[in-house]
C-alpha cells in the first residue's frame, strides 16, 4: 500500500499562541480555546530573555497578545512585584506584540470578551 504524499493545497494546521504579562487572562483564554478544540500554545515569553521565543518554542501560526496595567492585574491576583517588574515583561514581550495577529487590552474586558474578538479572528483562519 503506497502512502499519497500531502496535498500542497491543504493548509497547515492551526495552532494559535498566546502571550502576554501575567495576570492578562492568557491561562483563562487558552483554556476555552482548547474547551472549543483549538490547539493552543500557552507561551510564558515574559519570563523569557529570548524575543523569539515564541516562534521558536510555541511554532504558532497564530499569534494573540493579551495586555494588562499594573493596577488591574493586582486586582485580578495579589503579586509580590512591582510595576518596574509589570514594565520588564511588557519589554519582553515587544517582539511579539509587533508581530502579533491580535493585540488585545485586557482591563475593560471579560474573559467572555476576549473570547469572542480572539474567536471572530479564528473562525475565518479555522474553516
Amino acid at each position: 500500500m503506497a502512502l499519497m504524499p500531502a496535498s500542497p493545497a491543504a493548509p497547515p494546521p492551526l495552532v494559535v499562541g498566546v502571550v502576554g504579562p501575567c495576570c492578562s487572562g492568557k491561562s483563562t483564554l487558552v483554556s476555552a480555546l482548547q474547551q472549543l478544540g483549538y490547539t493552543v500554545r500557552h507561551i510564558a515569553q515574559e519570563h523569557s530573555f529570548v524575543p523569539r521565543m515564541w516562534q521558536l518554542i510555541g511554532k504558532a501560526n497564530v499569534l494573540i497578545y493579551l495586555d494588562v496595567s499594573y493596577p488591574v492585574a493586582q486586582q485580578r491576583r495579589w503579586m509580590d512585584w512591582q510595576p518596574a517588574d509589570l514594565a520588564e515583561q511588557q519589554r519582553r514581550l515587544r517582539h511579539a506584540r509587533e508581530r502579533c495577529d491580535l493585540y488585545l487590552q485586557t482591563d475593560s474586558l471579560t474573559p467572555a470578551e476576549v473570547l469572542t474578538r480572539v474567536l471572530a479572528l479564528l473562525a475565518p483562519l479555522a474553516s
